[in-house]
């Protein structure tokens, strides 16, 4: 079993950055394979970003290509998500997810052992 929790949101005005950590704890050494997705009241959860355990291949979403990076601690017990240029569009909870076994193919469509409780990301204009 894997835990997961999420820390960092709050609330920005457009233009600011924000870090979000997710910190990993249980059977750490199991995960393969992390992201951060995000879920606006009314919209569908979207995946934003995506990082790849042993080798550290990350990618992104377009919408935040650019302006959002995904990392990992060294001793991959953390991943974190800095926020840049934050609009509006942005503000949603944005959840953390692991998994053990990561096939290639989409990783934001496909279902996640692992989730954190969220964290809320606010953005005014």
């Amino acid at each position: 079993q894997v835990q997961l929790v999420e820390s960092g949101g709050g609330s920005v005005q457009t233009g600011g950055s924000l870090r979000l950590s997710c910190a990993a704890s249980g059977n750490t050494p199991s995960i393969a394979c992390m992201a951060w997705f995000r879920q606006a009241p009314g919209k569908e959860r979207e995946g934003v970003a995506y990082i790849y355990n042993s080798n550290g291949y990350t990618t992104y979403d377009d919408s935040v290509r650019g302006r959002f990076t995904i990392w990992q601690d060294n001793d991959k017990k953390a991943i974190y998500l800095q926020l840049n240029y934050l609009t509006p569009e942005d503000a949603a909870r944005y959840y953390c997810a692991a998994d053990n076994w990561c096939p290639n193919g989409p990783w934001y469509r496909r279902s996640w052992t692992y989730w954190g409780q969220g964290a809320q990301v606010t953005v005014s204009s």
